[in-house]
């Protein structure tokens, strides 16, 4: 399979920002399920790699996957990944703490624009991204009324602001909200400890006082750090989310790069 990503402009006209969209039209007439993977830029092509492998594998049926980007790659001018996937602003970091507006801009101008370009399934939404971006990924997931329901999470900074999103999940937590999602977690096992751990934070926590119809897988990646896993992540993640067959929660998965 020989992939064709196209790619647009759509404007944000609240934060200021033409963002470049990165997309990979489904296989099918639809309606197929839909999934966003951020840092479009630097980190889309291994979405497509992952999601090209699993379609020749027969592990997954079509989706429409897009890349959400700026037309900068990481640090570069124009790229506004600081201020977009941070949930709340660092005295330290200009401009950061824009996630909630980010999250606008998805779900209430990039969302409908897909949707007019493409039958979507109405049932499944999906949110992916790495690092900082997973931290963006999981602050959509940890609302009252999430939008997205398919959560892929490889490598989350949750080192934020004093681990800030661990007490937002928490306060949402007493409340006993229900969320109707899946989330897959990882990281590389050879990851910094930082990393490893504040995941060891996230799974305990979520382990101890579950959310009501919340899935949740979690993986280690042997001999993967925080640069080399995003293939693993991606692949997995993927297949796990959109297979239709969701497990409940488990230990973390030792097993090595790619295993099912």
């Amino acid at each position: 399979m020989t992939a064709t990503v196209a790619t647009w402009r759509l404007r944000a006209a609240s934060l200021g920002t033409d963002f470049v969209i990165h997309e990979l039209p489904p296989a099918a007439d639809g309606p197929v399920p839909a999934m966003l993977f951020l840092d479009g830029d630097d980190q889309f092509r291994f979405a497509v790699a992952a999601y090209e492998a699993l379609r020749a594998e027969g592990r997954i049926g079509p989706l429409l996957l897009a890349g959400v980007g700026y037309g900068a790659s990481y640090t570069k001018p124009g790229n506004r990944r600081l201020r977009d996937y941070t949930p709340t602003a660092v005295a330290t970091e200009a401009g950061s703490g824009g996630a909630d507006a980010f999250l606008e801009f998805l779900t209430g101008t990039l969302w409908p624009e897909l949707a007019r370009r493409h039958r979507l399934r109405d049932d499944v939404s999906g949110l992916g991204g790495h690092s900082l971006g997973s931290l963006l990924a999981l602050h959509a997931l940890f609302q009252r009324r999430p939008f997205f329901n398919r959560i892929l999470a490889s490598a989350p900074s949750l080192f934020w602001d004093d681990r800030a999103l661990l007490c937002a999940a928490g306060r949402l937590q007493r409340t006993g909200a229900a969320l109707p999602a899946r989330l897959f977690l990882s990281v590389g096992a050879d990851d910094t400890p930082s990393m490893t751990g504040d995941l060891e934070m996230l799974e305990a926590q979520l382990a101890a006082h579950p959310f009501p119809q919340l899935e949740v897988n979690s993986r280690r990646f042997r001999g993967r750090d925080h640069y080399n896993v995003l293939p693993d992540a991606f692949r997995e993640g993927l297949a796990w989310l959109m297979d239709g067959d969701a497990r409940p929660m488990k230990s973390p998965d030792r097993a090595g790069p790619g295993s099912g």
